[in-house]
């Protein structure tokens, strides 16, 4: 190895910093469990997958409408079982509503306050049926 004053860039400099580099490669590499996760995250959103959960939060919607007013079986199991998800504050499973609302930036109070309003008016409008039916059959009795 050839030595020349400090401020020179000779051979010594050029050869003590391949030195460094060619060492810096053959040391671990020390690296955090969350930054390896970060090199597989994606930078792009999922829409694969929020398409899948959009589909999940469609289904559980679709049950407890549809089934509201199923007697019993499997059409009236659907119907608590979407009911008992959608109402439920549990946030500790992935496919949770309240997790799934919070990947989707949904607000899972505001989707719950519709549905309740959607089910009052519901319940009115069958109400007020079920009289009419009723008065139409007195009628007809009488």
């Amino acid at each position: 190895m050839i030595l020349k004053g400090a401020n020179d860039n000779g051979p010594a400099q050029r050869t003590a910093g391949m030195d460094e580099r060619i060492g810096s490669l053959f040391q671990p590499d020390t690296l955090l469990g969350e930054d390896y996760a970060a090199n597989f995250r994606r930078k792009l959103p999922l829409e694969a997958e929020r398409t899948l959960l959009l589909a999940v939060l469609e289904d559980g919607i679709r049950c407890y409408q549809e089934d509201m007013y199923a007697a019993g079986g499997k059409r009236r199991t659907l119907f608590e079982e979407a009911r008992d998800w959608l109402f439920s504050d549990d946030a500790d499973w992935f496919c949770s509503f309240i997790s799934i609302c919070t990947l989707l930036n949904l607000e899972p109070d505001y989707i719950r306050r519709g549905l309740r309003q959607w089910e009052a008016q519901v319940r009115k409008s069958t109400h007020k049926k079920s009289q009419g039916a009723a008065d139409v059959d007195q009628r007809l009795v009488a």
